[in-house]
């Protein structure tokens, strides 16, 4: 059937499609980013965090779906407890940079948000990729499929919008309008006279209060064949379902990713590499005064017993941690988490081979086999600190580990200066604010510009070690170790913002991973290409984000937790 409509049209409607995906991700990051300085200042919460209730369009997502983000609240609840609590500095860049978004996603739309989106966008928007290649035809190469829900408080008006919005292709003689009733749901969707037309098809469909929209038909039949085989979908996984229980706080959104699945989307495959491995991350996004908190659930890591954690207090090790750390990692036993990490992880999965990766970008500078020369010894506490070197340049190493029963650590030391020695180093005892340290040292020569040009001795420093209190401390300059077991140097554990930090993670916990984000965010961007791609992704967030610290709290029904903390603000 085709349909005309008589009425002008500007609307384009793919873009729309993509509009209210972008929108999911964007208001979960801008609700940490711009109404933290209005809740620091309010003894109000917004929804005590969000809400108690989980995605509805999870009845639409097959279980295999690489991954699926959704908004739990409207985006003009947001907007509006934000002017209703506001000082009116603050009313006025929260409302700003609102705007400036808007704006931003539906500049080549032709749609007004206030007047063809706002009154008729319910409570959720839910954006999912749910399948790897929806057709299986490999003449037409591979087409992942996309489904976005989209709650309506009005469906009177969101049928209305879809009309003209479908109508302006007719108009135009470039498509037909066509209407499938399919198990009881009426599918529209276009169906282009092009010829060789590479457009993707809109296909939209009314489930009760969800209007769906999908790139085919095939995608909306298989969302709707989801609903009514309960064992097809996300909604009912035991493995989705146990993770939500282990996330008792309000939320204002989730994201569910398979990451095999989506390891294959993002190399566009039409299949996992690995399709017998099963990994999941299930994370919630709750709005607290101290910031954004994002709770996640880890399945599918082999060997994950109930374990409760292992900390209650910052552990030691800290306190020699200098206040400008920008990348800093604490803990206890680093021997037994990488053993839990290395045997807890399938080999050739993409969670092993990114800290796999990770693991060889912090060794190499360094020569040493860090799983084999350094982790078997630290079964104490331990901390690890990247300092700005005081004269610039590349940013210098603290590791701090605790002395335990069992561990000869002078043979420890000593192997590590027989293989500074192999390497060329020298190594020699010096003392340095009144504490005896090993240096490993390099001796070169070099020209001094100017009238002389007479040559001169340098000394190149690869490393330093000494032992203090409990502790041995290991840096890569004298530099960074004296500021290490200086007593007049600011440590982290004691200033502001640290302490910040820890009172918006639960105190039980093994430990932390803190990143001063806007010192480090050069440094990751240029060394991890990955941190680019986080940084695109939530740039609204990382816009007003001066840390964000990841702690553990164990495993609990073979789940693994964790929390992270964005400290966001001005």
């Amino acid at each position: 059937m085709v349909v005309d409509h008589p009425r002008k049209i500007t609307v384009k409607f793919r873009p729309f499609l993509i509009t209210l995906a972008i929108t999911a991700v964007l208001f979960l990051s801008l609700a940490g980013g711009s109404l933290y300085s209005i809740l620091a200042q309010s003894p109000l919460n917004l929804l005590e965090g969000g809400v108690t209730k989980n995605p509805v369009a999870a009845v639409f997502v097959p279980k295999q779906a690489p991954v699926m983000v959704s908004l739990l609240t409207n985006p003009d609840r947001l907007e509006s407890f934000a002017r209703l609590i506001a000082l009116p500095q603050n009313r006025r860049r929260s409302r700003r940079e609102i705007r400036q978004i808007e704006e931003t996603l539906l500049a080549k739309t032709g749609l007004d948000y206030s007047t063809q989106i706002q009154p008729w966008l319910g409570e959720e928007i839910t954006l999912a990729v749910t399948s790897l290649d929806f057709d299986h035809n490999r003449d037409n190469g591979i087409n992942a499929g996309y489904l976005l829900a989209v709650s309506t408080k009005d469906q009177q008006l969101a049928k209305e919008f879809l009309q003209t919005s479908y109508s302006k292709d007719a108009i135009a003689g470039t498509s037909d309008l066509v209407f499938e009733a399919y198990k009881g749901i009426n599918l529209i969707y276009q169906r282009s006279r092009e010829i060789n037309s590479k457009t993707p098809l809109s296909a939209s469909a009314f489930v009760n209060n969800m209007v769906l929209f999908a790139n085919d038909p095939i995608v909306l039949k298989e969302a709707i064949n989801n609903v009514q085989v309960p064992d097809l979908n996300l909604k009912n996984s035991t493995a989705y379902q146990q993770a939500l229980d282990t996330i008792i706080d309000p939320r204002i959104g989730i994201v569910y990713t398979n990451f095999p699945a989506l390891s294959a989307w993002l190399s566009n495959l039409s299949i996992p590499e690995l399709p017998e491995i099963t990994q999941t991350l299930t994370v919630a996004f709750s709005l607290k005064s101290e910031g954004l908190v994002a709770q996640t659930a880890l399945i599918g890591v082999s060997g994950a017993n109930d374990r409760p954690a292992a900390l209650s207090n910052p552990v030691g090790a800290l306190a020699y941690i200098p206040a400008s750390s920008v990348l800093t990692a604490a803990g206890t036993d680093l021997n037994q988490l990488w053993q839990q990490i290395e045997t807890g992880l399938e080999k050739d999965s993409p969670l092993q081979q990114f800290l796999n990766r990770s693991i060889t970008y912090l060794q190499e500078p360094l020569g040493l086999n860090l799983s084999k020369e350094v982790f078997p010894w630290v079964q104490g506490e331990f901390s690890l600190g990247l300092v700005p070197h005081p004269d610039g340049g590349e940013p210098d190493w603290i590791f701090v580990a605790q002395k335990i029963p069992g561990v000869n650590i002078n043979e420890v030391l000593e192997k590590f200066d027989e293989l500074a020695q192999d390497q060329g180093y020298s190594v020699g005892n010096l003392s340095l604010l009144d504490t005896d340290v090993t240096a490993w040292t390099k001796l070169s020569t070099a020209i001094n510009k100017g009238k002389t040009n007479l040559a001169r001795l340098e000394a190149q420093v690869s490393g330093v070690h000494g032992e203090i209190d409990n502790y041995v401390i290991f840096s890569s300059s004298v530099e960074g170790i004296s500021q290490a077991i200086s007593n007049t140097t600011p440590k982290l554990l004691e200033t502001e913002e640290f302490q910040h930090v820890i009172e918006g993670l639960s105190p039980e916990n093994d430990g932390y991973f803190y990143v001063n984000w806007t010192e480090t965010q050069p440094i990751l961007t240029q060394k991890l290409p990955i941190a680019r791609v986080v940084e695109f992704g939530v740039k609204p967030l990382l816009k007003n984000l001066h840390s964000l610290t990841l702690s553990s709290q164990g495993s609990e029904k073979g789940i693994r937790r964790a929390t992270i903390f964005f400290n966001v603000g001005v």
